[in-house]
């Protein structure tokens, strides 16, 4: 997950648009080579880009090789579908941190992956673990955590076993609430190394229609030097989950 030399989030984005723009000129679909010369990009460039927008749902491409605008902007099924409403904005913080994004959502007494967008340069961290028994040792999780009242939060940790997933992972629950309770001045929640050693993750809340989740990217942990860039980034994002999630239901 090493920093990609020479990312430049703003020319990628005006990139991204302006073929996104060639693909909406044409209704029926249009080829690679006909969208780059509309867009007056090196085709390169607009292969991996169209390679990127059909991974995240913004082009479809067609059996005919052209492409199409995809199904990931809003209409009905977004607001069934708040992964869905939000991938565009997981995608930005991928590209804005070179990093993995990950949305989690508190449902049903569960802390919940709703949504993962990554790449071949941004790759997620390895879910030996399933995430569900891992909550405790993941800055996604103890985020959620931190946000739930007293009640919730001792009746998910009734259910959970604190697992020793790393030698850094917090196994003591009283231990735990500290951590958690001490971290209530600060928006974000980090995992130094303790679900995946080598990893590092920070989160932040998200809220939706009553539901509280979080918002977070993983990294190397020798790009700790980096965290308060991922910080801004993060908060910015998650503000505009948030918004995106409250205007969609």
């Amino acid at each position: 997950m090493g920093d990609r030399a020479g990312h430049t989030p703003i020319a990628s984005v005006q990139h991204a648009f302006r073929l996104m723009e060639a693909v909406a000129a044409h209704d029926g679909g249009a080829p690679a080579n006909e969208l780059a010369r509309q867009a007056g990009l090196p085709p390169d460039t607009t292969l991996g880009l169209l390679r990127d927008l059909t991974r995240d749902g913004y082009l479809r491409r067609l059996d005919d090789g052209s492409f199409v605008l995809g199904d990931t902007p809003r209409g009905d099924h977004s607001a069934r579908d708040p992964a869905g409403l939000v991938r565009p904005a997981l995608a930005s913080l991928r590209d804005d941190l070179s990093a993995a994004a990950y949305l989690t959502f508190y449902e049903e007494g569960e802390i919940r992956i709703a949504e993962i967008v990554d790449g071949p340069l941004t790759p997620k961290v390895d879910l030996w673990v399933g995430f569900q028994d891992a909550g405790h040792a993941t800055a996604l999780g103890k985020c959620v955590l931190r946000e739930l009242d007293d009640e919730a939060r001792g009746e998910y940790l009734s259910r959970h076993t604190l697992a020793d997933l790393t030698p850094r992972t917090i196994t003591h629950r009283e231990e735990l609430i500290r951590e958690l309770e001490s971290s209530r001045s600060v928006p974000a929640v980090m995992d130094r190394e303790e679900y995946d050693l080598g990893t590092v993750c920070i989160a932040v809340p998200v809220y939706g229609g009553g539901t509280v989740g979080s918002l977070g990217v993983s990294f190397r942990a020798d790009r700790m030097y980096r965290t308060s860039q991922v910080r801004q980034s993060l908060l910015a994002s998650a503000d505009r989950v948030t918004r995106d999630i409250s205007l969609g239901t």
